[in-house]
């Protein structure tokens, strides 16, 4: 399961914090303020995922390097086109005179396409950028425990989306069979995973199939978390939406405007309260939650805007 966590006050710049249960990294959504955010979740954050680099977004990151800096580690940064020549501006406007090259390393992926990003590197203290390579994949980042995709949306500017998803697990019943566990388990589950049907599988001395076995399986669908900012209500974009996240479990939105505003939504390539939650509902999102609001609204507004939201996605078709 996923825990995500708003570290921004609902009126102020956004920044979110993904966890994962019984895994030891924690991973950063946009870089805006983020009062709530401590500095221990800093230096445990492995991967940040920037959706464009508007001020909104991405101030706060100098908050992020300055806790970061001494670990020793390798930090990913996800982003769109361009993103490497920012991050590397962030870290020239600083003297690094006391430091070593091996206090951090930046890994700095340029998504291009869905499934394609250029990765760049930045080692202090000159902090000078380092092409590494291009890569095909569907995931920009992809661990033993869960994968994130993503798709680019307009914003007058690319901007990035991203998903989380917990990778499938294969589960043993042994209630259905009059067996004890053993080494067998993982031989069957293995066989099952690389559809070896016909693999010999050993237990208490007897040789069974692997296919004749399977029926002992169970296939758990993992948790998935979206993270969608700032886009323009078009259908392009609610397309991309709807195909991307669609049966996502939890996804935070932008709804950055009233519906009576909407008319600055068109205007600022932003989306509005009533446009998110129908796209929402179009998606089949189990649990959307509308977040990143205009800082012109006052708290009560802000609580009218979700009522909106929430109205428009629980209309039925």
């Amino acid at each position: 399961m996923f825990t995500t966590t708003v570290k921004s006050n609902q009126e102020e710049d956004i920044s979110i914090l993904i966890q994962k249960d019984n895994h030891t990294w924690n991973y950063l959504c946009d870089c805006g303020e983020a009062r709530g955010l401590t500095v221990k979740e800093i230096q445990n954050t492995k991967a940040v995922f920037i959706s464009h680099t508007h001020i909104d977004h991405f101030i706060n990151f100098d908050s992020i390097i300055r806790h970061q800096i001494g670990i020793e580690r390798r930090i990913i940064i996800c982003g769109p086109s361009g993103i490497a020549k920012q991050i590397q501006a962030k870290l020239l406007g600083y003297t690094w005179n006391l430091i070593e090259e091996k206090s951090i390393t930046y890994e700095v992926r340029e998504l291009k396409s869905h499934n394609e990003y250029e990765v760049f590197e930045l080692h202090p203290p000159l902090w000078e950028l380092e092409r590494q390579d291009i890569v095909t994949n569907d995931f920009v980042v992809e661990n033993d425990d869960f994968q994130v995709s993503a798709v680019l949306l307009d914003h007058k500017i690319p901007t990035v989306a991203y998903k989380f998803e917990e990778k499938e697990k294969i589960k043993i019943n042994l209630s259905k069979a009059d067996f004890k566990p053993g080494k067998w388990v993982k031989d069957l589950k293995d066989a099952f995973e690389n559809q070896e049907l016909d693999n010999k599988i050993a237990i208490e001395e007897t040789l069974y199939r692997a296919k004749d076995l399977f029926y002992l399986l169970e296939v758990q669908k993992g948790d998935s978390v979206g993270i969608i900012m700032d886009h323009a209500p078009s259908k392009e974009n609610h397309d991309k939406i709807i195909s991307h996240f669609n049966s996502c479990e939890t996804v935070l939105i932008e709804s950055f405007y009233l519906n009576e505003d909407k008319e600055f939504a068109l205007k600022n390539f932003h989306s509005y309260a009533e446009k998110s939650g129908i796209v929402a509902r179009q998606a089949q999102i189990k649990n959307p939650i509308p977040v990143h609001f205009s800082r012109k609204y006052s708290p009560q507004q802000i609580d009218q805007l979700k009522e909106e939201f929430y109205q428009a996605f629980n209309q039925p078709e």
